[in-house]
């Protein structure tokens, strides 16, 4: 069983716009209570980004902070984006420390097959994520097996990064592919760039900095919604 929240994955649906915060950039001392704070200020989940300095060239946290933060936040929605060489190796720690989807890197595995039916095998549901270096075409054959596709819009490693509009065509390409499909994107996004992601047909947007540093996070997540129901119209009020 998943912890919803406010949050529902598209599924067969028409897709509607979810805004999920990245603690990246959060204050790691009060963590819990910087989550918390995202969340009551109205977003849809909470994108928890795991770095083991092998795959990406930082290291943040593992399953035990996840585990803290599923205490605090029963019932948010955790999305796990997995910066690891071996995601093969975590699948359990997160599926018990309360992960809702795990979320692997496409550049990170030999046998993402196997690897996503592990992931199920625990009960999560799967996110797939390509960086901005990897073509789109790679992932294909793998869209049908999984309920997210995640295009980065940075290079994976640090917060605070400039969105790359130029990895857009690859949202567009799975948008006219799969209509149906929940396509995250992460990475420089914010109110000024959010637009380019909506309009390629990104649905799930990860927006660090812009949400957890601002003084007032709700105001930040209501102007991207609202941004986004121009394209998904399905989507949520505030």
């Amino acid at each position: 069983s998943y912890h919803q929240g406010s949050f529902a994955m598209a599924h067969c649906g028409e897709c509607c716009c979810k805004i999920g915060p990245s603690i990246l950039n959060a204050d790691f001392a009060r963590l819990g209570d910087e989550s918390k704070r995202v969340m009551d200020a109205g977003a849809d989940y909470l994108h928890i980004d795991v770095m083991d300095g092998h795959f990406v060239p930082n290291i943040t946290f593992g399953a035990t902070m996840v585990k803290c933060l599923r205490k605090k936040l029963p019932e948010t929605f955790f999305d796990i984006h997995m910066m690891v060489s071996e995601p093969e190796k975590w699948i359990d720690d997160m599926a018990d420390a309360g992960a809702d989807m795990y979320t692997f890197h496409l550049e990170a595995t030999k046998d993402p097959e196997s690897l996503i039916k592990l992931i199920r095998a625990r009960g999560m549901k799967v996110g797939v994520g390509i960086k901005p270096g990897t073509p789109v075409e790679q992932m294909q054959p793998l869209i049908h097996l999984v309920d997210m596709a995640l295009i980065m819009t940075v290079e994976p490693g640090f917060g605070g990064q400039k969105f790359m509009a130029d990895v857009m065509p690859k949202v567009s390409q799975l948008r006219k592919d799969h209509p149906n499909l929940d396509i995250e994107v992460d990475g420089g996004l914010s109110p000024s760039t959010v637009d380019h992601a909506f309009k390629a047909g990104a649905n799930m947007i990860v927006s660090g900095s812009a949400v957890v540093l601002s003084p007032d996070p709700g105001k930040v997540i209501r102007e991207m919604r609202d941004d986004g129901r121009k394209y998904f119209p399905s989507t949520r009020s505030n």
